[in-house]
Order: structure tokens, then sequence, then C-alpha cells
């Protein structure tokens, strides 16, 4: 964009995109960040937090942010991360509040993901910088069931003058340009970014997303819930029911077991029943074509913009 919205503006980018925290990928997060946009690294799972946090700033020296899941308790890997330098937290499924003043005396700021205008509300009452609106079109974990098309206006005229970044079934510069014109000030994008080659997801996984048309995903309520319970999720595997629930059915390539219904993406180097596994994908999956690297994708998601 020419003139950097509010939003770019307070985050320190340039481009009005921002990579959903698919995981903890430093490579992906640094290289969104160095094309101008805002990478993301999810940490809900990292133990040290801080060691990713280190590895990405070691390759990149622009903004770039951090995921917690509040699911469960997140205050330790906060405050690792904190220590570490992270200064762009995004926080997601549950209550903010109890994390925002740690933040803001670190000198961070708080995105928060909500999928209603009420919620949006309380987020900003807690705090928050900047509201992330989730349209259930998006990918992975989905908080609500409101599409993208009229949750963004809702909570853009709810918390204005705080800032909205739109989320879900955005995949092109056409989404983009739409967000924008409901008053989103930037777009949140995950599903195009799997096809980037600093996403070492498993080429089975790619394949799929590549030949994958917009009817594909499916949400699920409770499918992929093992050690995260009552978290539907939006993904491409076979329907079915819960039969082998228990069982291991594939490896990380560090070794780590991977037990049917977890919700645990095949990465390279993953060996087992592929097919299994969740498979996350967004109704953007569609747009997903092709592999190419994360600079490229940023620069066609904003091609055309004013």
């Amino acid at each position: 964009m020419s003139v950097p919205s509010p939003v770019c503006e307070l985050l320190g980018i340039q481009q009005p995109i921002v990579q959903a925290p698919m995981a903890a990928v430093p490579e992906l997060a640094a290289a969104v960040s160095n094309t101008g946009g805002l990478g993301m690294v999810a940490l809900t799972w990292s133990t040290p937090a801080g060691d990713v946090v280190r590895q990405t700033a070691a390759l990149t020296d622009r903004p770039f942010g951090g995921n917690l899941v509040l699911s469960s308790d997140q205050h330790r890997r906060l405050d690792d991360a904190l220590d570490a330098g992270l200064r762009v937290v995004s926080l997601f499924w549950g209550d903010p509040a109890g994390y925002v003043e740690r933040i803001h005396d670190a000198g961070g700021l708080v995105l928060h993901t909500v999928a209603s205008a009420d919620e949006a509300r309380r987020a900003v009452d807690s705090g928050v910088d900047v509201v992330v609106a989730q349209g259930w079109e998006a990918g992975g974990h989905v908080w609500g069931q409101v599409a993208t098309l009229p949750l963004v206006p809702a909570v853009v005229d709810a918390v204005a003058p705080v800032p909205v970044i739109a989320a879900g079934g955005i995949g092109d510069a056409r989404g983009v340009a739409a967000v924008l014109a409901l008053g989103a000030q930037a777009a949140w994008v995950g599903t195009r970014f799997l096809l980037a080659d600093e996403m070492p997801i498993h080429e089975e996984y790619r394949r799929r997303l590549m030949n994958a048309v917009e009817t594909d995903t499916r949400w699920y309520a409770d499918l992929y819930e093992v050690g995260w319970p009552n978290a539907p999720n939006r993904s491409r595997p076979a329907p079915g029911s819960r039969p082998g629930e228990g069982d291991v059915i594939a490896h990380f390539a560090s070794g780590e077991e991977i037990v049917r219904y977890e919700p645990a993406a095949p990465m390279i180097g993953t060996t087992g029943d592929i097919e299994a596994i969740s498979m996350w994908a967004g109704q953007s999956v569609a747009f997903a074509r092709h592999r190419q690297p994360a600079a490229e994708i940023v620069a066609e998601l904003v091609r055309g913009l004013p």
C-alpha cells in the first residue's frame, strides 16, 4: 500500500498482510516480515517459547508476532517469550484480560482473535490494541460460526477506532481488497501460506492442498480434540466417526507419537498414516495452487491495492 493503514503503522509493517500462526516456523515468519508483512509463530506448544522468538529474531530485523492459545494457562510461555524480546503478542481462544497488562508493561502490543461483536467489545474493554475478526471460513481451529463478510463490519463498528484485522477465507488480492472495503485495516492469511517454500509440511499434505477446491474442507465440532477438547476446527480429512481412538497412527521426524484425532498436522519427516492426520485448510484453499516463496505470496496478496 502506498499509504500504510493505522494498524500497519502501529505494528511497524508496510503491507496489510498478517501470516496466521500455523506452526513454530521461524523461517516462514521471518520471510513474511522481511517483505513488509507481519510474520507470526505459534508458541502455545513450544517449550521454551523464547527459543522460537530468538530464532525468528535472528532471521529478521522487522516486527513479527507470537501466538498463544488461551485454552490453558500461558503465563509462563508469555513471560519466556517477552523476556526473549517478543513485542507483538496474538491471543486466541480465551479471555485476554489476565495477559494484557503484562504485555503492555513489556512495551508490547496485544492482538486478540474474536468471533462476534460482543466478544470484540469485551476484548477492547480488557485493553487489547488490535482485534482480529475471524470468520468461520478460516482453517484450523475456528472460534465462531459467523462468516467473514457479516462479521468484519459488525466488529469494525463495535470497536471503532480500535483497528480490526480480518481473518477467514482470504486467499488472494481480491479477498484482501474486500476485507479492506469492509473496514478492516489488514488481512490475516493462513491457508495460502501453507504452500510457502518456508513451510515444512509433508509433501502429501501439500499435494492435497494444491488439488483441493473450496468445497473440500469440513467444519468439525469435536473430531480433532485429543489434547485440546471442545475445539471446533476446519480441516481437510476424510469424514468418519471415531473408531480407533487412542491409536498411535504416525510419528513426527523427532519420533514423537501422533495419536488418532490429535490436532497435529503432518510436517516434513512425518511417517505413518498421513491420510488419518488432521490437514488444516480454510475455504480459501482453492487459491492455494502452487508452491512458491512467502515473499511472492505477499506480493500477490497486495497486488493492485491502492
